[in-house]
């Protein structure tokens, strides 16, 4: 593995009075795409949550970069360089595709940048090209993911959280979104994908982790875990 851009050491997260991961600990390269695999409701989500910064860990260590994220706000964890694409793409129905994509330049140094982020970004997604001035509402979920992707990338992050892209997408539709996401790792850019689509996932991650009850009970290479028993009988089902 690469020198991990993003560590996370015995973390202990929750809501309230209810904790929902116990003492989960997980590496990203420099360079890598990551899977973090599981059943609904196996904190994954959460995991992307603490490292945002919209919750704060009850114990353990996230460091990105050499930071440690416990103590900063979210927009100061945005600013170090980590862009969240959230579950359900969360565009604005009523704005145009380019629109949609230009609010993910909402940093400073990133303002800077827009016109060649939007560039970089419409040669990963030629398709978006012909749709820019169209209203987000009216493309395919497929599509839509790629607008959500697509508006992540223009902060110019160091890397990409990505939450349940395929939620509610067709199968064809799944497996293009899961291509582009290959892609956008090709290109160097180091992510965390957290999935229920525990076999695309495996397909095109490099290493992955499986999350059971908010506990890690599986990791390692990704084409090793498709083999495993386990996974192949939880989930997916041989």
């Amino acid at each position: 593995m690469t020198e991990p851009i993003l560590k996370i050491t015995n973390v202990d997260l929750g809501y309230g009075e209810l904790k929902v991961v116990f003492g989960v600990s997980l590496e990203v390269g420099t360079h890598e795409l990551v899977g973090l695999v599981g059943g609904n409701g196996s904190g994954k989500s959460t995991i992307l949550r603490a490292i945002s910064g919209m919750i704060k860990p009850w114990g353990g260590q996230v460091i990105f970069d050499g930071q440690e994220l416990g103590v900063q706000k979210p927009h100061e964890i945005a600013a170090l360089g980590i862009a969240h694409v959230p579950m359900g793409r969360q565009l604005f129905a009523n704005m145009t595709v380019e629109e949609n994509i230009s609010l993910g330049a909402y940093l400073p140094s990133a303002r800077k940048k827009r016109a060649e982020n939007l560039a970089r970004v419409y040669s990963l997604f030629p398709d978006l090209i012909n749709k820019r001035k169209d209203l987000a509402g009216a493309l395919s979920g497929g599509q839509q993911q790629m607008v959500a992707i697509a508006r992540a990338l223009m902060l110019g992050p160091k890397m990409l959280l990505m939450d349940e892209p395929s939620l509610g997408l067709a199968p064809l539709l799944v497996k293009e979104v899961m291509q582009v996401i290959r892609s956008v790792a090709e290109t160097g850019l180091p992510i965390l994908l957290v999935e229920q689509n525990v076999q695309q996932v495996l397909k095109i991650s490099d290493r992955a982790y499986v999350l059971d009850n908010g506990k890690l009970v599986l990791s390692g290479p990704s084409p090793e875990l498709m083999g495993h028993p386990m996974v192949k009988k939880a989930y997916l089902g041989l």
